[in-house]
């Protein structure tokens, strides 16, 4: 069958559907459809904030951003900011909280409560969806834009491509957005892994498998420390892992450092005091002793190898004074040499997409009239707290009111 609307939306996620809803708000009686590869809209909007959709954040800031859109990031979230994000969402019914790090959630505290606000609206306002239809291809007309699947043709004035990218492959991600708008002519920057684990080489870490301690995580490039990053630091197969390291994730690249302080509270000077305290209470005890009632058994023994003492059965007495300050340096800046981020079915964003000079300030193509690009399909990538949904919303809310 063919179909013509005044609006194209390719595809049914975050941004996707707050670009609908804002467009029939605007235009209540022009024809707007979303078309959607899934079964149903929404799937990975499910998913995010472990399945409590954590939608925006309180202290959103642009620097907290990566890619060629961040230089712009300041002055959109001045203009769009959590608490605009928050009124658009009571509009449609949704009420929301913040917790104590400014991370914004639904009440209800499931992500069900975001998606079924959103899909409520485009019933009431008749934005049509057409799930289960995976475009075969995509074209620019003479005037508009053609969208075929295997038995639709879709004619649209205007397309908006909000595909996401190809973090998630599970959930639905995959490159498809960008393919199609290379084909259109628009430059884009390839998909990268990002906030995910981050794999890196370590003789110790095969020993920490497993554990998680709080401390935290700087990323250094040279002499150059790029970013710092507190929280929860899980040791895991091959790999870095934990909220604070995803974070770094999305700065690194092969050859970088990540040095973790395992003591964050404390200063090395500090430490130093209460190691050579240890070093009298233990004398007698083997030298993996020194740091009971510090670290973890298993972490305290990778920090004493990593340090240079490499016979751990040598008495706490008998370690010199050079050995406890490359300890209590060593806790300081126990230091990981990253390889790769891990993949796409690891992360929960990507970096790339179009790129930011191809865009106006409203995401509309320079280069191609009527097209228009918003959520993961821009290149931008912002920290785990809701950065990324929150962007995903208020794109679609421009590029909506736009078309």
């Amino acid at each position: 069958m063919k179909y013509h609307f005044y609006a194209l939306i390719l595809v049914g996620g975050a941004a996707g559907l707050f670009c609908a809803i804002s467009a029939k708000t605007k235009h209540p009686k022009l024809r707007v459809a979303v078309i959607e590869k899934n079964d149903r809209v929404g799937k990975k909007l499910l998913a995010t904030g472990n399945g409590r959709c954590n939608l925006t954040n309180l202290h959103l800031s642009g620097a907290n951003y990566t890619g060629s859109l961040q230089p712009r990031m300041e002055t959109l979230l001045t203009d769009y900011n959590a608490a605009f994000l928050r009124e658009e969402f009571g509009r449609l019914g949704l009420m929301t909280c913040a917790d104590s790090e400014g991370r914004v959630y639904p009440v209800s505290k499931q992500a069900s409560s975001v998606l079924d606000v959103l899909r409520f609206a485009c019933e009431r306002l008749g934005v049509e969806l057409f799930c289960a239809e995976t475009p075969h291809s995509v074209q620019r007309q003479q005037e508009g834009f053609t969208i075929k699947t295997g038995e639709n043709v879709y004619t649209g004035d205007k397309l908006v491509i909000a595909c996401g990218s190809k973090a998630a492959p599970k959930l639905g991600g995959s490159a498809a957005g960008m393919d199609i708008l290379r084909n259109l002519g628009l430059r884009t920057a390839p998909f990268q892994p990002a906030l995910c684990p981050v794999r890196v080489q370590s003789a110790y870490l095969k020993s920490l498998k497993g554990l998680r301690a709080a401390g935290s995580v700087s990323l250094w490039r040279g002499n150059q420390c790029l970013k710092t990053e507190a929280g929860e630091i899980q040791f895991a197969d091959g790999a870095l892992s934990g909220i604070c390291v995803f974070n770094l994730s999305l700065f690194t690249q092969k050859g970088d450092v990540i040095t973790a302080d395992l003591l964050p509270d404390i200063s090395e000077r500090e430490l130093s005091i209460i190691l050579k305290r240890n070093f009298s209470l233990f004398s007698l005890q083997t030298a993996d002793r020194l740091l009971t009632g510090i670290l973890q058994t298993r972490l305290a023994q990778a920090v004493m190898k990593q340090s240079g003492v490499a016979n751990l059965s040598l008495p706490c007495g008998k370690l010199t004074e050079q050995q406890l300050r490359a300890v209590a340096k060593t806790v300081k800046c126990f230091p990981f040499t990253v390889t790769e981020n891990s993949g796409f079915d690891q992360a929960q964003c990507a970096r790339g997409g179009v790129l930011a000079s191809e865009l106006d300030s409203k995401l509309q193509s320079k280069k191609i009239k009527n097209l228009f690009v918003c959520g993961e399909a821009v290149d931008i990538c912002g920290i785990c707290g809701g950065y990324n949904l929150h962007f995903a919303f208020v794109s679609g809310k421009i590029v909506g009111e736009e078309l």
